[in-house]
């Protein structure tokens, strides 16, 4: 009761892989021309000036301290005594 073998057909989304790659492309650009990557405008054409003055810079008016005489150096300290020497040993024996 059958006519012949059944077909499967699963190679067939060629125009959905190209429409898709089509989209694809156009999103980019699209995304291209909204970051200012691609200019076609070229900027209308108006000249902008971009001068920027640096702020003067004067240091603070103030009179410059007065140098002291420094104080007079410490006197020499005295060394301390030597430390004892060690206990002799107790005497064994008794």
């Amino acid at each position: 009761m059958s006519d012949g073998p059944t077909v499967v057909n699963t190679g067939g989304g060629g125009s959905g892989t190209a429409i898709a790659i089509i989209l694809a492309i156009v999103a980019i650009v699209v995304l291209l021309f909204f970051t200012g990557i691609i200019n076609i405008g070229g900027g209308g054409g108006s000249n902008v000036n971009v001068k920027v003055d640096a702020p003067k810079i004067e240091a603070p008016k103030a009179s410059a301290p007065k140098a002291d005489t420094p104080p007079a150096p410490a006197k020499p300290s005295v060394p301390a005594a030597p430390a004892p020497g060690p206990a002799p040993a107790p005497a064994s024996g008794g």
